[in-house]
């Protein structure tokens, strides 16, 4: 078994389905939590996730531990250790490479909605069996610029949904990872935000196909596993 760290800021935001199937293709995941970090935090992992969570990847003097975390998630990808991040873990990711993050001037995206692969990701292997177009999940108001030398693997027509930066990382904007059963605890979470944006419980749990839907977690979490596997034997 290879081990993985994963870093978690909120309890309910965990690997879900993706972890389900890492764990099938050989990864020992253990979770670190995020506000645990310090700057002497060493970068010894051999395969590091980064979850999502509510925080803004800029509000570094409010949450000072994502200022350890951008820092360790650098050290990481110096030392060719395979990164990828979900969601908030995309946008530190984004960050920690030179991106801007900020608030989405489009507004957010909450709910389930397409994504479509760009032709890189239609030929990249992280995204092997997955169609051009596939439905999924999202819970994300901030967005950010594409890093340099980034490279465009999925979008909405309002953001950049997946990229990949060399070879050994990944960030994905959406929630690959969702188990529909478990939303319930993120609209008790996440109850005002929804307020806010007008929307209603029906609007997260409205799964068009769970099925589908498990189907392509589980596969994306096999791509991952292979991924690490094949990374940090230097293939």
């Amino acid at each position: 078994m290879i081990p993985c760290t994963v870093i978690r800021h909120v309890e309910i935001e965990d690997l879900g389905y993706l972890g389900e199937a890492c764990a099938a293709g050989g990864l020992a995941c253990q979770y670190v939590d995020a506000q645990s970090l310090t700057s002497q935090t060493p970068a010894t992992a051999t395969a590091l996730i980064i979850l999502g969570g509510p925080a803004g990847a800029y509000e570094t003097e409010r949450y000072p531990y994502l200022h350890h975390e951008i820092e360790l998630i650098r050290r990481h990808l110096d030392s060719g250790t395979p990164v990828l991040g979900v969601c908030l873990g995309a946008q530190l990711l984004a960050a920690a490479c030179g991106g801007r993050v900020f608030p989405g001037e489009l507004g957010k995206e909450i709910g389930w909605a397409d994504v479509e692969l760009t032709p890189s990701g239609l030929s990249d292997p992280l995204w092997t069996g997955f169609p051009a177009r596939f439905m999924t999940f999202h819970w994300h108001g901030d967005t950010f610029e594409l890093p340099p030398g980034a490279e465009i693997l999925a979008r909405t027509d309002k953001y950049v949904q997946a990229f990949r930066v060399e070879s050994n990382a990944y960030g994905i904007q959406f929630h690959p990872e969702v188990v529909p059963k478990e939303l319930a605890s993120w609209i008790r979470a996440y109850r005002l935000e929804l307020e806010l944006e007008r929307l209603t419980p029906k609007d997260v749990l409205n799964v068009p196909n769970e099925d589908d839907h498990r189907r392509l977690a589980l596969r994306l979490g096999e791509n991952i596993a292979d991924w690490i596997s094949r990374t940090t034997r230097g293939e």
